[in-house]
């Protein structure tokens, strides 16, 4: 049986990655937070805007406690993806402070119900679903999200792991490049049909 234990396994996980998440924006200018780094626009500010507005909306309304600041309805076809990008009249300290908040807020929700508390997600086939359920899908996706950040930000200044690690020496560099240089050879010998020690 799943208890107070797995709880606070659970729960530590999803504080843990959300200091990663936040790490990821450290050290880093406005632009470099906000720009489209990927085809469709994934940035990190844009990863935590999301991440804020489904905590908020998950530990919320889902379980009758709704977060006390305005979210935009989660069926309103016009407001569709505004949570994956900052505008720029809303500023860094805006979006940080807001999944902050809805982190204060989702941790209060946590605490005062017990795993088998029942939910309601109206955006799920299944919508019946429990406290456990839902900190399983919030783990999951800020840990997906997170893993999303590693990318953005090792393509935007070489830093690595939790917090955006440490940025890397010449040696270290140059390590990662011929690293990169045996996968690409290794890649370009697979697609040929080459054989490749």
């Amino acid at each position: 049986m799943i208890g107070d234990g797995e709880k606070e396994s659970l729960h530590s996980g999803l504080r843990a990655l959300r200091e990663d998440m936040l790490g990821k924006l450290d050290g880093l200018g406005e632009y470099d937070v906000r720009r489209p780094l990927t085809a469709t626009g994934t940035n990190l500010l844009g990863l935590v805007k999301h991440l804020s507005v489904w905590e908020a909306r998950y530990f919320g309304e889902v379980f009758g406690r709704p977060f006390p600041e305005p979210l935009h309805p989660w069926d309103d076809a016009g407001a569709r993806d505004a949570d994956m990008w900052a505008a720029a009249h809303e500023t860094r300290e805006e979006v940080v402070g807001h999944y902050r908040r809805a982190a204060r807020h989702s941790d209060a929700t946590i605490a005062a119900l017990a795993l088998d508390s029942p939910g309601h997600v109206p955006w799920w086939p299944r919508p019946g679903v429990r406290l456990f359920d839902v900190l399983v899908h919030m783990l999951t996706e800020t840990s997906r999200h997170a893993g999303h950040a590693d990318i953005l930000r090792e393509q935007l200044d070489g830093r690595t792991g939790a917090a955006a690690g440490s940025v890397p020496d010449e040696h270290d560099a140059a390590l990662r490049q011929a690293r990169r240089a045996t996968i690409e050879r290794a890649a370009r010998a697979a697609a040929t049909g080459q054989q490749y020690p």
